[in-house]
């Protein structure tokens, strides 16, 4: 028993140090911006970057307008599909999986090809058009963890009880979605949502071909032009990542606390 600890104990020291000295390494390299003296010139200097205001703040609302999008095109599917139509879930399984098979490259140079500004439905011709081309692209991207997400949350809970409870006081599928199923899944959504806004803030292929002012072109640029300020731009994006994924566990526990306070 004592060899099975330390052999745990070594185990995890080492995968600790596997992720957390190189995030260390870079956060020391990200300070030398004078040389002799550590500072935070290089986080300054990235702040103060239009481009970075510009590009985060567009990658933000892609993000949140994907979220939004994902949802209401997984949530209705993944409880439909549970309460009523169970045989087709190995299929939408392997749907959802598709994406990680298929490369972004390929994916981005199909809805090239298929939506370019001389096809039926020229959804480059313009900006907007552009963005929203890119937001079903990004809902194709996370639709794999989105899918997962909400179907263990509806896994977790007696969607059909729920539902004949809903139906026999007169309420509509729209109510019951809205007002039962959703905040029963609360979680899991927003379990699912954190790890899209992760997937669009990092995201470079879709952005790049599509030529949006995205925030992972905008880091692939910093790498190829600056020095310090790249090391920067990857603590911030470590830490925006950690931050979505400590809110979700602090959502997980306070859902888990009421739950058991309300038996």
């Amino acid at each position: 028993m004592k060899r099975g600890r330390i052999g745990s104990w070594v185990a995890l020291l080492f995968g600790a140090g596997y992720f957390i000295i190189p995030l260390i390494a870079t956060f020391e390299f990200s300070l030398r911006v004078r040389r002799g003296e550590y500072s935070l010139d290089a986080y300054r200097n990235v702040f103060t970057d239009l481009r970075f205001q510009e590009t985060f703040t567009y990658s933000t609302a892609v993000a949140l307008a994907t979220i939004v999008v994902g949802v209401l095109l997984v949530v209705p599917t993944a409880y439909w599909i549970r309460l009523r139509l169970p045989r087709l879930r190995p299929v939408v399984e392997f749907i959802t999986l598709m994406t990680l098979v298929i490369p972004a490259i390929i994916i981005v140079f199909g809805y090239i090809r298929l939506y370019n500004s001389s096809s039926w439905l020229p959804f480059t011709a313009s900006a907007r058009a552009t963005d929203v081309l890119l937001i079903f692209g990004y809902v194709t991207l996370a639709l794999p963890y989105m899918y997962r997400a909400v179907d263990t949350g509806l896994r977790a809970i007696d969607i059909r009880t729920l539902t004949e409870a809903a139906q026999s006081l007169g309420a509509g599928w729209i109510t019951i979605m809205v007002c039962v199923i959703l905040p029963n899944v609360r979680v899991a959504v927003l379990s699912g949502a954190f790890l899209t806004f992760a997937i669009v803030i990092g995201e470079f292929t879709l952005a790049a071909l599509l030529n949006r002012p995205a925030f992972g072109p905008y880091l692939q640029n910093v790498g190829a032009n600056k020095i310090y300020e790249p090391s920067a731009l990857a603590i911030i994006a470590f830490l925006v990542t950690w931050g979505c994924i400590v809110v979700m566990q602090l959502l997980g526990r306070a859902r888990r606390g009421a739950a058991s306070d309300t038996r």
